[in-house]
This record gives structure tokens, sequence and C-alpha cells, in this order.
């Protein structure tokens, strides 16, 4: 997967928010699968995966619903948030 900015945490966010709260988990190990499938064919092929997009989290979360952006951070947001968060450490460590 490519580098994380902060606009792929927000949008893999939103995208989270669009599910159930006991689905949130297997999206965002989806996410970040895709986005590393869609990495590996980008660097392999020099070119977008077609389904998966380029390589980043945003692009894996822009293919799925998404919820509309909050405006406030309420603590169902605090904790698709924290889904996102926690995914992204787990996976560097």
């Amino acid at each position: 997967m490519r580098g994380v900015q902060l606009a792929d945490i927000e949008i893999a966010a939103r995208a989270l928010l669009a599910v159930d709260a006991e689905a949130r988990a297997g999206v965002m190990t989806e996410l970040l699968r895709r986005a590393d499938i869609a990495d590996r064919y980008r660097k392999k092929l020099r070119r977008p995966h077609v389904q998966f997009g380029t390589g980043t989290l945003m692009s894996a979360a822009s293919r799925f619903d998404m919820a509309p952006r909050p405006t406030r951070i309420s603590g169902e947001v605090q904790r698709a948030y924290a889904i996102v968060i926690n995914a992204l450490g787990d996976q560097s460590a």
C-alpha cells in the first residue's frame, strides 16, 4: 500500500461509517487488502488496478459506499477513525 495521508484516513472512516458497526473491522481489513493488491499491480504494470485503484487507502475506500462527511466528531465517528488508525498501526508493526 502506498503511504497514508490524512485524506486517506478520512475517506476510509467514511466508508466504515456507511456499514454497520459490527462489519467495520472486516471492511477495514478488506480496504487494506485491496490497497495492497492495487499498489503491487501499479508497481508491476505501471497503471492503476481496474477494481482497486492506485494503491492508496483512499482509492480503495472510494470504491465503497461512503457516509457523508461528518459535521461533528461524535463518538461513532471517533470509533470509525480509531478502527482505521489502529489497523494502520497493526499493519506497520
